[in-house]
């Protein structure tokens, strides 16, 4: 039997326990849909800090000496969606070194995560409990659109996968494997959806509306 006292210090406890978890907002839409560009908006904007699946990948990818390096590489370059367990290492490594620095840097934007069913399983495996998501930005554009601003990109970022063939499948791989997620998170009453296929400043305006309501 739990005395008063020791139940109430327990639950104290149990309290600092979840106000430490990291707070998530996954940002998810096709490639060249403008979640990057946002996400630099909402970080000078609001007390986030911005983690991108694809950028940390990328990272790892160059990283002297990585033992996922080659791996990496091979499905980036076919459009093909890296295995779970990699990613979610590399987002659970950055969450906690941002919160080790700066205890008030609790709250992140996963961008271009979770991408299919066997990312959102494997979160669900590793972070249940250890992370809460508030929600699902969600940036609607069509792929046309997509496509041209990636080709655009292309011509300066100097990512192998900023290509007509590349870009294709990558198109496919995200109607077929994150759609559905989106459409899990929607019937959950957890996506914002922004029409992203305006200019930067229309669609920041609709964002800035989300954030300053949710927090």
């Amino acid at each position: 039997m739990i005395s008063g006292p020791l139940r109430s210090l327990l639950h104290k406890a149990h309290g600092v326990l979840l106000a430490m978890n990291p707070q998530v907002v996954f940002v998810l839409g096709g490639p060249g849909a403008g979640k990057g560009t946002q996400c630099a908006k909402i970080v000078e904007n609001y007390s986030y800090t911005h983690l991108s699946a694809g950028d940390l990948l990328r990272e790892e990818r160059s990283r002297t000496g990585s033992e996922f390096g080659q791996l990496i590489d091979t499905y980036i370059k076919d459009g093909r969606i890296v295995p779970v367990e990699i990613t979610i290492n590399l987002l659970k490594k950055a969450m906690e070194e941002t919160m080790k620095k700066d205890e008030n840097k609790f709250r992140f934007l996963i961008d271009g995560f979770p991408r299919n069913e066997d990312n959102l399983q494997g979160w669900t495996r590793v972070m249940d409990g250890k992370a809460d998501v508030k929600f699902v930005l969600f940036f609607n554009c069509g792929n046309e659109v997509c496509i041209e601003r990636c080709l655009e990109r292309g011509k300066s970022s100097g990512r192998t996968d900023d290509n007509k063939e590349s870009l294709e499948k990558r198109i496919q791989t995200y109607l077929q494997s994150t759609r559905p997620i989106i459409e899990l998170y929607e019937k959950q009453g957890k996506v914002r959806t922004i029409d992203a296929s305006r200019s930067v400043s229309e669609v920041f305006a609709d964002v800035k509306s989300v954030f300053d309501r949710e927090g």
